[in-house]
């Protein structure tokens, strides 16, 4: 590629990029590499270099082209966000495939969530300890289930739940109601 063409073309793709990216949903910098590519990459449709008019002609057409190209792609593609699904959703089945698992700083967020929650749960009064890791059990159990392995009706089950949930909703309140010291200590 002739570097006076790039050094010539250079500001006038930087301004036309600029004007099409935001409509194309895409940065300019990308939409600027899409059309040098696409300058390199054709020998053909490239522009003339002996004809002036003819450079800006084909970088205006090029951008528009490329611009066109995302929109298309953007209305095609659904970008996955893994912090969208909840945690039930990407904890393993039994007999479930194993996929790639989260990314580290997620793993160890909920790391510490799990063992927060596991915490305050284990310090919960009478049988709620026991019902709420049956609920947070990762076997996914049912009512039924839950009430057999319990020896408690399944009747029973709903407010028992209702009065542990509000118990370890206070306790946590409480904890989160009043940390601890920060910044100047004694």
């Amino acid at each position: 590629m002739d570097p006076d063409l790039v050094n010539e073309l250079g500001p006038l793709l930087s301004a036309e990029a600029a004007a099409e990216a935001p409509g194309a949903g895409v940065d300019a910098a990308d939409l600027e590499q899409a059309v040098w590519v696409r300058l390199l990459e054709s020998g053909r449709g490239a522009p003339d270099p002996a004809d002036p008019a003819e450079p800006a002609r084909w970088l205006h057409r090029a951008v528009r082209a490329e611009a066109r190209l995302a929109r298309r792609r953007a209305r095609r593609e659904i970008p996955y966000d893994h912090r969208r699904h909840r945690v039930e959703d990407r904890r393993p089945r039994a007999g479930a495939a194993g996929g790639p698992g989260p990314e580290p700083e997620d793993a160890l967020l909920h790391g510490e969530e799990n063992r927060a929650l596991r915490s305050a749960v284990a310090r919960l009064p009478g049988r709620c300890p026991e019902l709420m890791k049956a609920l947070l059990s990762p076997r996914d159990l049912t009512y039924r289930e839950i009430a057999g392995e319990l020896g408690i009706s399944q009747g029973s089950l709903g407010p028992v739940r209702s009065r542990c949930l509000g118990c370890l909703r206070r306790m946590l309140a409480a904890e989160v109601a009043a940390p601890g010291l920060r910044g100047m200590e004694r």
